[in-house]
């Protein structure tokens, strides 16, 4: 066990081979989870300073703040770290849809007991 990281208070994120932390975000008020995305140093610096949700896009290859394109950020309430520091929680509150979709959250859809279908939730 790493104490420091695990107990200590310093911020000291474990990042993957990727240089990449997960990063959950939930709604400040409902707890509802809205989004998951990565962090790099990068974003996780910028999401602290800014307050708003910064990430870092695998697909692009680059840093995208949430809603740069639609409006729709997510203004940090709250930021913290998981006891291995290898996962990042932000409480939000949403400026709009956390999902590209339009939908309210990412995840709108639940997996049928059967799983062999998705059914859209309310």
């Amino acid at each position: 066990m790493d104490q420091d990281r695990e107990q200590g208070s310093a911020l000291n994120p474990r990042y993957d081979a990727a240089g990449l932390v997960t990063a959950v975000v939930t709604d400040h008020r409902s707890g509802e989870v809205l989004m998951l995305a990565h962090m790099n140093a990068e974003a996780l610096a910028a999401t602290l300073d800014s307050g708003e949700a910064t990430f870092f896009s695998r697909s692009r290859g680059r840093l995208w703040k949430k809603g740069e394109s639609s409006g729709n950020v997510m203004r940090v309430v709250e930021a913290r770290i998981d006891c291995d520091q290898d996962a990042v929680w932000l409480r939000c509150e949403p400026a709009g849809p956390a999902c590209h979709t339009g939908e309210r959250s990412c995840f709108y859809r639940r997996i049928d007991r059967d799983g062999t279908r998705l059914v859209r939730t309310a």
